[in-house]
């Protein structure tokens, strides 16, 4: 099948969904929507920056692009002004690429067209044209934060789903909340990790052949809790989770916080000298995934507490690395998480009720060994990578079946 793809060509989602299509002997097209050098794993990689797609994401990829380096600080520091302005604007730069894109799917012939996420990769492939299959994933905030970001989002969010011919999600309620929003309750959905599964036996070989190169930076003999996700304006509240820590270095004062995707980021710099906790916290780059793997071995929690959310991926690793997982209560996170039993939701907006679930954790060593055996089987049961690339497979061809034409 001549599949192409609608993506964060930066993204390592983006990279591992392509290797599992690869797998399933498909011939793979991608269009970026991010500044991205090209991927030797694909027919062809092409760029439409959309909406000011090349401003922003300095958290996704070390890659470098060709921009002036002190726009990228800027964004950083005004994230939350950057994304309000993506929400109003964006919407309208994606008439000026349909043509571009158009030319690129007549060029491609594609047998079908997937977009890995709605904004703004599905809002620009709902310009596929009509004879054309059109699969559309949805990511945790898709409908629950980005769509409602204003006017024009919503609009765009509404048409995508009503163009989609299929929809992905990582969640059952986003089954539930896309047919709410317009995609129509007759056509194929499929519910399957937005990376397109875990292999576990790619953590257990990059376990196996680990440099150590983390060893130096650990603490020893300390709890160590892990932030794996960055900032997410909007979604994860991670002026929570530094609020959290020093109600939990007063029971327990030999805990080391590690969290990635943070150096140099205004907002965590903040939040550390603000409440003096240079001590006890390290704010790591962007990780590459076999190090982020030996850091959820290493750690005992997983912390990522979010107001908006799918399926993380972060939280299926860190459930996969044996790592106790602490998240918000939420709707979508509930499909994965018993609490007490393999993890802890908290209120997102509430520091103390983190604290006191950092400190029950930490304090409960058999909790989190229970859970963590409990996990690996949820994994295995639920988002293994050979399981998830058959469930696509068989998704792939029912939306082709379905448009396909009937026999007179």
């Amino acid at each position: 099948m001549r599949i192409l793809l609608v993506a964060d060509g930066r993204s390592p989602i983006t990279r591992h969904w392509i290797r599992g299509l690869l797998a399933l002997q498909h011939q793979v097209w991608l269009v970026s929507t991010y500044p991205c050098p090209p991927l030797p794993e694909v027919q062809e990689t092409y760029e439409i920056p959309v909406a000011f797609a090349s401003l922003g994401g300095s958290q996704v990829s070390s890659y470098s692009v060709s921009q002036p380096n002190r726009v990228r600080p800027l964004v950083g520091q005004f994230r939350s002004l950057f994304l309000s302005g993506r929400y109003l604007l964006g919407p309208l730069t994606l008439p000026l690429f349909r043509n571009r894109y158009n030319r690129l799917v007549e060029t491609i012939k594609p047998d079908l067209v997937h977009a890995l996420r709605i904004p703004f990769e599905g809002m620009l492939a709902s310009y596929t044209p009509p004879e054309v299959p059109l699969a559309v994933s949805v990511w945790g905030n898709d409908l629950t934060l980005h769509g409602r970001g204003s006017p024009w989002m919503q609009a765009m969010t509404l048409r995508t789903l009503r163009r989609a011919n299929g929809l992905l999600t990582d969640t059952q309620r986003d089954i539930r909340l896309g047919r709410q929003w317009g995609f129509y309750p007759n056509r194929p959905t499929l519910v399957v990790p937005g990376s397109g599964g875990i292999d576990l036996g790619e953590i257990h070989r990059a376990r196996t052949e680990s440099s150590d190169t983390l060893a130096g930076l650990l603490p020893a003999g300390v709890p160590i809790v892990v932030n794996p996700r960055g900032f997410r304006p909007g979604s994860v509240r991670n002026d929570i989770f530094f609020q959290s820590i020093p109600m939990v270095l007063e029971r327990r004062p030999k805990v080391y916080f590690m969290c990635v995707a943070m150096t140099g980021q205004p907002e965590a710099l903040g939040w550390v000298q603000r409440l003096k906790l240079e001590p006890y916290v390290q704010l790591l780059p962007f990780l590459p995934q076999a190090q982020l793997w030996d850091l959820f071995f290493r750690a005992d929690i997983s912390v990522s507490v979010s107001a908006h959310d799918g399926t993380p991926n972060s939280l299926l690793e860190t459930m996969a690395c044996g790592c106790f997982p602490i998240a918000g209560d939420i709707e979508s996170l509930r499909e994965w998480i018993i609490p007490g039993i393999n993890g802890l939701l908290v209120e997102p907006n509430k520091a103390q009720a983190l604290a006191e679930a950092l400190l029950l954790a930490l304090e409960r060593p058999g909790l989190r060994k229970r859970a963590a055996e409990r996990n690996l089987e949820i994994i295995r049961q639920r988002a293994e990578v050979n399981l998830v690339r058959s469930q696509i497979q068989v998704f792939y061809q029912r939306l082709l079946d379905s448009l396909a034409p009937r026999p007179t």
